[in-house]
C-alpha cells in the first residue's frame, strides 16, 4: 500500500484496521476519531524509563483515541470517550512542542499518535523549522503499518513501542487484533532499521551507571516495552525470547509489572487482578537466563491508578 493512500483520511487505511472511514466527512474511524486533532494533555511527565524521563521530565503529549481498543486499557477515558478532549490544529501542536521545550522537557514524547500521523508529521516539520531541537520519542502500541513507520524516518529519534503479544489467541481476546504480531514485528523491524543502536547523551551506547538517577538520556534508539499481564506468563516468555533472539543488544527491553485492573475488566478471572510478584519474578529470571542486560525492570507498587495522569487538557488550552 502506498504512503499517499494510507495518508488519505477520507478513506482511512492509516493503520492495519483499514476501517475505510471518511474521517474528513465527520465519520469516526475504529480509533474513535474523525479528522479533528485531539490532545488530552501536554506536560512534563516523570514516570517513563529513567533514560526517557530524565531529570526534568519527558514532554508527554497524550493524543485522544486509539486504534488498539485493548479491553484492559489504562487510559480508556481518552481512548474511547472523546467529548472532553480539545481539538487543535497542527500549527497549535507545533506550538505545544516548542512550549514543552521552553518548559525544560528532556524530549517530546508522542503518546499514541498513530491515527494522527499526517498532522504529527506536519507539526514536527514546522516545529523543527522554528527551533525544536529536542529528541522526539514515538510512543506506540505497535499496531502500525510499516509504511507509516517509514514515513517517520528522520523525524523520530527514539522509538518506544509496546510489544503486547505473540499469541493470536490473546491478541484477539484482549485487543481484537488476531494479526497483531504480524504487524507489530514488521513495524519494530523498521524502527530498528532507522535507529540501529542505542545512543545516549554522553555519547555512549550502553548504560553503566549503578543508579538510575545517574543514567544519561537516550537520544537515539529503540526501547521495547512489554506489559506483563496476569495469567499470560508463557506468551511473555515467548516475547522476551523473540526480542532478544532477533535484536540482541541493539534494543533495550522494558519489562513492566504495572498492569492495573480497571473497572471494565474486574470480572475477568485474569485481568481482574494484579500481576503477582511470583509471576513477575519468574519473567525477570527468564530474561536474565536469556542473557538480556540492556533492560529495565520495575519495583513493586507501580500497579496503581495514581500513575495515570489527569487528561484534563493541561498544556493544550
Amino acid at each position: 500500500m502506498s504512503l499517499q493512500n494510507i495518508m488519505d483520511l477520507s478513506d482511512c487505511t492509516l493503520c492495519p484496521r483499514s476501517c475505510r472511514a471518511d474521517r474528513t466527512g465527520g465519520e469516526e474511524g475504529y480509533c474513535h476519531v474523525d479528522a479533528g486533532l485531539q490532545v488530552a494533555r501536554a506536560a512534563l511527565y516523570a514516570f517513563e524509563e529513567p533514560c526517557i524521563s530524565g531529570r526534568n521530565g519527558s514532554g508527554a503529549v497524550f493524543f485522544g483515541g486509539c486504534n488498539m481498543g485493548c479491553v484492559y486499557c489504562q487510559n480508556y477515558t481518552i481512548a474511547k470517550t472523546m467529548s472532553h478532549v480539545p481539538t487543535i490544529t497542527p500549527e497549535k501542536l507545533a506550538d505545544i512542542f516548542l512550549k514543552l521545550q521552553d518548559d525544560g522537557a528532556d524530549n517530546i514524547n508522542l503518546v499514541t499518535p498513530t491515527h494522527y500521523l499526517p498532522y504529527v508529521i506536519k507539526a514536527l516539520e514546522d516545529a523543527k523549522k522554528r527551533g525544536l531541537t529536542l529528541p522526539i520519542v514515538y510512543n506506540t502500541g505497535s499496531y502500525e503499518r510499516v509504511e507509516a513507520i517509514r514515513a517517520l524516518d528522520g523525524l523520530i529519534d527514539v522509538y518506544l513501542p509496546d510489544f503486547k503479544y505473540i499469541s493470536p489467541r490473546l491478541s484477539l481476546a484482549y485487543s481484537h487484533t488476531p494479526d497483531y504480531f504480524q504487524y507489530a514485528s514488521k513495524a519494530l523491524a523498521e524502527m530498528v532499521r532507522q535507529c540501529p543502536q542505542p545512543v545516549f547523551a554522553d555519547g555512549s551506547h550502553e548504560l553503566n551507571a549503578p543508579d538510575d538517577a545517574d543514567d544519561p538520556l537516550m537520544v537515539k534508539g529503540v526501547i521495547v516495552r512489554h506489559l506483563a499481564l496476569p495469567g499470560c506468563t508463557e506468551d511473555s516468555m515467548d516475547i522476551l525470547k523473540y526480542l532478544y533472539t532477533t535484536y540482541g543488544d541493539r534494543i533495550f527491553i522494558s519489562l513492566m509489572n504495572q498492569y492495573t485492573p480497571m473497572p471494565q475488566v474486574m470480572s475477568d478471572p485474569n485481568l481482574g487482578r494484579k500481576l503477582s510478584r511470583a509471576e513477575y519474578d519468574e519473567l525477570v529470571d527468564f530474561a536474565l537466563s536469556l542473557g538480556i542486560t540492556n533492560g529495565f525492570i520495575q519495583e513493586e507498587g507501580t500497579a496503581s491508578p495514581c500513575y495515570i495522569p489527569a487528561f484534563d487538557g493541561t498544556g493544550v488550552e
